[in-house]
This record gives structure tokens, sequence and C-alpha cells, in this order.
């Protein structure tokens, strides 16, 4: 499948996982609950970063529009992702959902491992180019 990066929301599993992913694209993502301390070494447990005019911010934890964590909530309150993204994952249930409050789209690809209770591999491409979203598609694969 063709993109020029991989956003990873979490529970990754191993370093192993890691770091195959490293040797097919950028890598750029959070630790998720499952993840031991050499994840958690590797990754960050926020991430915020603008790329292509669109500011994005990925936590593992993160709810859903009407459903934040305290802790999330007050982060998206003090400085939300305007225009852009909110990526989140543990629940492993694969979510699009536009923050009219936020003004943001919210994310949440999915499951895409091997382990785990889903029946469906989910993950989510999309495009960024001149401060838009766009060409965004949900991508299935069986087990």
């Amino acid at each position: 499948m063709a993109c020029d990066e991989v956003w990873h929301a979490g529970d990754v599993g191993s370093l192993s996982v890691l770091e195959r992913l490293q040797s097919l694209k950028p890598v750029r993502g959070v630790y998720g609950n499952i993840d031991g301390p050499e994840i958690r070494a590797a990754l960050p447990g926020t991430l915020r970063f603008e790329l292509a005019g669109v500011q994005v911010l990925m936590v593992h934890i993160g709810g859903y529009p009407g459903k934040y964590p305290k802790s999330i909530l007050k982060m998206l309150l003090e400085d939300p992702p305007v225009g852009g993204l909110f990526i989140s994952g543990h629940s492993h249930i694969l979510k699009v959902v536009y923050d009219k409050k936020g003004r943001f789209l919210h994310l949440n690809p999915g499951a895409c491992g091997n382990e785990g209770w889903h029946k469906v591999k989910t993950m989510l491409r999309f495009r960024l180019q001149d401060g838009t979203i766009s060409h965004l598609e949900v991508v299935q694969m069986p087990r």
C-alpha cells in the first residue's frame, strides 16, 4: 500500500513490530497501554506536529467527541488542533468523527495487528496537502 509515513496510535506490542514498520517507512506514533519499556523508550505518550499545514495531535487513550477523558479534554480545550486531526487508538474500533466544538477531525484507525479480538484489520489512509485533509479511505484486511 502506497504511503509516505506510517502513523501508529499505540499498542504496538513489540519492538520487532516497530522496527519492521520503520524499515518500510518513517514512523510517527505514540505508545499504548499494552506497550512495555522498550516501546515507551522509543515513542512518546503524546505527539503533536504539523505536516503540510495540518495540525496533528496523537495520543493512545483519547476517547471521542463528547466523551474525552479529563486530561485529554483539558489538552483539547487549551490547544486544539483546529482544522486538523486528533488521532487516538485504545478502543481498537474504527471511528471517524468530526468534532464540531473543537473544529477538528477525530480518527481512530481501529486495529491492524494479528492479536486481539477484532475480526477485520483496519487502518486509515489520507492525504495532507496545503492545510487540507482529503482522500480519506478505510482500508480493511482479513485477519
